[in-house]
């Protein structure tokens, strides 16, 4: 493969851009895919931003009821306020959840909603638990109870149940959720989406990030395709001159034939 380029080395014309074959094949296949991942960041970037804005205006709104979700197509963080009370003998303990550098679970109770008949997994907040020795302290109130909570849709990132293996007891420990099989395995009618209390009396750390990564972050995660793309240019140019500069380097030290003692 051959570019035109000229130079002067050693006084003679170099005439070429010769990176050869292999590097401008991986040029050829990396850098599209370098950029591509640079703008899908970039498009990941807006969407979160959307997101946000959304989020922001459903943070102040009147809080609605469960019987109201059902004529809802998109449940992601509206507020809902529930009447009922608390099961304490199916709680579920989040695990690796962290807050201010301190390990802990999040506390998820089942709760049933009298005015709906529905069942809902609400996400009580963060505990810590600095001992493995020891089970997370958490208490359950017994009375029933009006909550306030917002309606957690996750994005981008499925959600099963999986329980602790070395254990079947309760609390169980999970390391991530999905409510409708645990209605499943209660044999109970209850919400899709796991929803997390608003600070107040039921609530322990209750202070939720609205996204798990900051459109600042995927704009960050661009900045970095990007600089890899403009790396892999610089380095096939920098092949290219530095291989047709060893050839012509090459070439000027090779014996002349044109003059000498046998030529005639």
């Amino acid at each position: 493969m051959q570019f035109e380029y000229s130079q002067t080395i050693r006084g003679q014309a170099v005439t070429g851009f010769r990176p050869g074959w292999w590097p401008s094949i991986a040029a050829a296949l990396l850098l599209p895919l370098l950029l591509g991942l640079g703008f899908w960041q970039l498009s990941r970037a807006e969407e979160k931003r959307a997101l946000l804005a959304d989020f922001a205006a459903r943070e102040h709104a009147e809080p609605m009821s469960v019987a109201e979700l059902e004529r809802r197509a998109d449940l992601a963080h509206l507020r809902i306020r529930l009447r009922g009370q608390f099961d304490e003998q199916h709680s579920l303990l989040l695990d690796n959840r962290q807050r201010g550098g301190k390990v802990g679970v999040e506390l998820l109770q089942p709760f049933y909603d009298q005015a709906s008949g529905l069942w809902l997994l609400v996400n009580r907040g963060w505990l810590p638990w600095p001992d493995r020795r020891t089970p997370p302290q958490f208490t359950t109130p017994e009375q029933p109870l009006e909550l306030l909570a917002r309606v957690h849709v996750p994005v981008g990132e499925p959600f099963q149940l999986q329980a602790d293996p070395a254990s079947g007891d309760w609390p169980r420990l999970i390391t991530a959720v999905e409510p409708e099989q645990l209605w499943r395995q209660l044999g109970r009618g209850g919400l899709a989406y796991e929803v997390r209390l608003e600070p107040g009396p039921a609530a322990y750390q209750a202070e939720w990030p609205l996204l798990a990564m900051s459109p600042d972050k995927h704009t960050g995660y661009a900045v970095q395709w990007f600089a890899l793309a403009a790396a892999l240019v610089g380095l096939y140019l920098y092949l290219g001159i530095h291989t047709s500069r060893q050839s012509a380097r090459e070439k000027s030290h090779e014996p002349s034939h044109e003059s000498g003692p046998f030529h005639s």
